[in-house]
């Protein structure tokens, strides 16, 4: 049966879980390099994660869940709320959340047999460096009036911090596929044990 996707009351669960992950690696505050105004923070950690262990679908859901509480809460690194960042020049970092778990997920899903952390830490670079900083740099450039060589470099010294947020984020995705699999692919876990006697869950 087709039709418009459903979330079952686990799926919601677990969309859950990972809004307050996100949320709650913004705790430990921000750091500032330079004079870019972007903060160093490990909520982009979590967006990582969401992707790579709920895919497209929940993971959007859950970046979601947390942009939409900001816009009433502080719920992103430094006090700060959705409307505080929507309205600064890191509004196209906020934004790239979205389009960043959704590419995470997606290729997470497309790739999960072959999974491994060099597999993911490619992913995740993919998305959380290349689509992320594209949004965040089409924003700085529309926000505060920079050509793209200025956004671009004011957002370099960022690259090493993101990338071992990438490798950190498949390391955690990796072991948790191979524990549990069907965290992802669900529906596609069951199509591939349907034919195969197991014993029931508990």
């Amino acid at each position: 049966m087709s039709g418009a996707p459903t979330f079952s009351a686990r799926d919601l669960a677990q969309v859950a879980v990972f809004a307050a992950l996100i949320i709650a690696l913004g705790l430990p505050g921000t750091i500032n390099i330079g004079t870019s105004g972007v903060p160093i923070t490990l909520q982009t950690l979590g967006v990582m994660i969401a992707g790579a262990l709920l895919g497209p679908r929940k993971g959007v859901l859950a970046v979601l869940t947390v942009i939409a509480l900001g816009l009433a809460l502080p719920v992103l690194a430094g006090g700060r709320t959705s409307l505080t960042s929507l309205s600064s020049a890191t509004a196209g970092f906020l934004i790239g959340w979205i389009p960043t778990v959704a590419l995470i997920g997606w290729l997470t899903v497309k790739l999960l047999p072959r999974y491994n952390v060099i597999v993911g830490t490619a992913i995740n670079l993919l998305g959380g460096i290349v689509v992320l900083y594209a949004f965040g740099i089409a924003g700085m450039m529309i926000r505060a009036d920079l050509t793209f060589a200025k956004a671009l470099s004011l957002n370099v010294t960022f690259l090493p911090g993101d990338a071992i947020k990438a490798v950190v984020a498949a390391a955690v995705a990796a072991q948790v596929h191979r524990a549990y699999p069907a965290l992802l692919t669900g529906r596609a876990a069951s199509r591939a044990t349907a034919s195969t006697p197991a014993p029931d869950a508990a």
